[in-house]
C-alpha cells in the first residue's frame, strides 16, 4: 500500500475524492507546518480554527436550513481523517465544534438558539462544547452527580464537570445533568448553558501529555439558572438523544485514528529510507520492513471499517456493534502504529525534534472519548449475545 492511495477509495464518489484532496492540500500547506509549534505552545489554535471555519468545515454535516452544507457522513469522516493527519489537536477541536458541541443544539434548541448560537458557530464566530464527564464519573455516565432542579419555571443546575474540550474558549455548553437522580441513565438530560450565565465558570486548565493545543478544562456550575426552553429535548430522553449520535462519535473517532496512523506510517517509511546503519538504509532490514508491512495492513483494515461504518450511517443504519468495533479497532491500530513509529526511529523516536514522539503522545487521546476500549468490548460482546453481567 502506498500512503495516500487506498483500496477503499473505490467506495468514494468523485466529489468525495475531490473534497478530500482539497482538505489534504489545506493540511499540507497550513496545518502540518504549524503542528509542532501548536503542540509546544499548548494553546487553542485560533488562527487555524478560523481557517477551518472559512473553508466551511464546521458547517459540513449540517443541513442548508441552518447554514450548513448538507454533506453526508462519509464526507465528514474524510475531512476529519485529513485534519488529524496534520494535527490531532486541531482534529479534536474541529470534532467538538462540528459534532459533540453543537449537535444537540441543532436538534433540540429553539429557533432562537439556532439563529443566535448555532449559525454563528458554523461560521466560527462562536464556540460550542459538551460537558458530560465529571471528576469521579467518566465511562459511568449514569453515575453523574450534577443536578438540574426545576425552579421558578426553569432549571437550576449545580455540579462540576471535568475534561471539557474547548471549555477555555467556549461561548456555550451542552451540559449533562440529572433531573431524576434515582433513574440512572434515564434520569439524564441535557441543558444549554451559555458562558455568561451567573454561576458558570471555567476552572483550571488540565495540562495533558498529548493533543496539547486542544485546551481541556473543568467547568464549575454553581446554582446556574436557565429557562425551561434550555432543556435540549424532552425530560428523561437525554441519554437516548446522546445515543442517537454516539455511533457517529465513535466512527468519527475512528476517522481521527486513521489520520494519525497515516501520518505515523508515512513518517516511519520516510525515516527508514533515510536512516543508514551498517552501510545500508534500515528499510533494507527485514525486521523494519515487516513492521511497516504490519502497520500498513492494520491501517488499511481500520480504514475499511471506518468507511463502511460511515456509509452505513449515511444509509440510515444505527449499528451500535459496528460503530463500537470501528472505534475499538481503529484507535488501537493508531496506538500500535504510533508505538512502532517510535521503535523504527530508535532513540530519535524519543527526541522532541521528531514528530514520532508527538504521534505517540497524541494517540493516547483516541482511547478515551466515545468509550474506552474496555467499555467498547463490553458493548460488542453484549451485541454478540454474551450475558451482560460481568465482574
Amino acid at each position: 500500500m502506498e500512503t495516500g492511495k487506498h483500496k477503499m477509495d473505490q467506495l468514494l464518489t468523485e466529489e468525495q475524492k475531490q473534497f478530500r484532496q482539497s482538505v489534504r492540500s489545506f493540511v499540507e500547506k497550513e496545518v502540518i507546518p504549524a503542528a509542532q509549534e501548536m503542540d509546544e505552545r499548548g494553546e487553542f489554535p485560533r488562527a487555524l480554527f478560523q481557517r477551518c471555519a472559512a473553508n466551511g468545515y464546521f458547517a459540513l454535516r449540517y443541513p442548508e436550513s441552518v447554514g450548513g452544507m448538507d454533506a453526508d457522513f462519509l464526507t465528514y469522516c474524510l475531512m476529519m481523517e485529513e485534519i488529524a493527519r496534520g494535527s490531532l489537536s486541531l482534529g479534536a477541536v474541529v470534532a467538538m465544534q462540528t459534532l459533540m458541541g453543537t449537535d444537540l443544539v441543532f436538534r433540540f434548541g429553539t429557533d432562537e438558539h439556532r439563529q443566535r448560537l448555532l449559525a454563528p458557530a458554523l461560521r466560527g464566530e462562536k464556540i460550542g462544547a459538551i460537558a458530560m464527564t465529571e471528576p469521579d464519573f467518566g465511562s459511568d455516565l449514569g453515575g453523574i452527580t450534577t443536578r438540574a432542579i426545576q425552579k421558578d419555571g426553569g432549571w437550576e443546575i449545580h455540579g462540576r464537570k471535568m475534561w471539557i474540550t474547548s471549555a477555555t474558549v467556549a461561548d456555550f455548553f451542552t451540559v449533562a445533568a440529572k433531573t431524576d437522580p434515582e433513574a440512572g441513565f434515564k434520569g439524564i438530560d441535557f441543558f444549554l448553558v451559555e458562558k455568561e450565565r451567573a454561576g458558570a465558570r471555567v476552572g483550571r486548565k488540565i495540562e495533558k501529555m498529548g493533543v496539547r493545543a486542544s485546551e481541556t478544562s473543568e467547568l464549575i456550575l454553581e446554582h446556574v439558572q436557565v429557562p425551561a426552553e434550555n432543556m435540549l429535548g424532552k425530560q428523561g430522553a437525554g441519554f437516548k438523544s446522546l445515543g442517537d449520535i454516539l455511533c457517529q462519535i465513535r466512527v468519527m473517532t475512528g476517522a481521527l485514528a486513521l489520520g494519525l496512523g497515516e501520518a505515523a506510517l508515512k513518517s516511519s517509511i520516510k525515516y527508514s529510507n533515510e536512516r543508514v546503519q551498517s552501510g545500508q538504509t534500515i528499510a533494507n532490514y527485514q525486521a523494519i520492513a515487516h513492521k511497516i508491512a504490519e502497520m500498513g495492513t492494520r491501517l488499511e483494515a481500520a480504514r475499511a471499517l471506518v468507511y463502511q461504518a460511515a456509509k452505513d450511517i449515511d444509509a440510515g443504519a444505527k449499528d451500535v456493534k459496528l460503530a463500537s468495533m470501528t472505534k475499538l479497532f481503529a484507535t488501537e491500530v493508531a496506538n500500535f502504529i504510533a508505538d512502532e513509529c517510535t521503535r523504527i526511529h530508535g532513540s530519535y523516536g524519543f527526541a522532541m525534534e521528531y514528530d514520532a514522539q508527538r504521534y505517540y503522545r497524541d494517540a493516547r487521546f483516541l482511547l478515551y472519548g466515545g468509550g474506552t476500549s474496555e467499555v467498547l468490548r463490553n458493548v460488542i460482546s453484549k451485541a454478540m449475545g454474551v450475558p451482560e453481567s460481568r465482574k
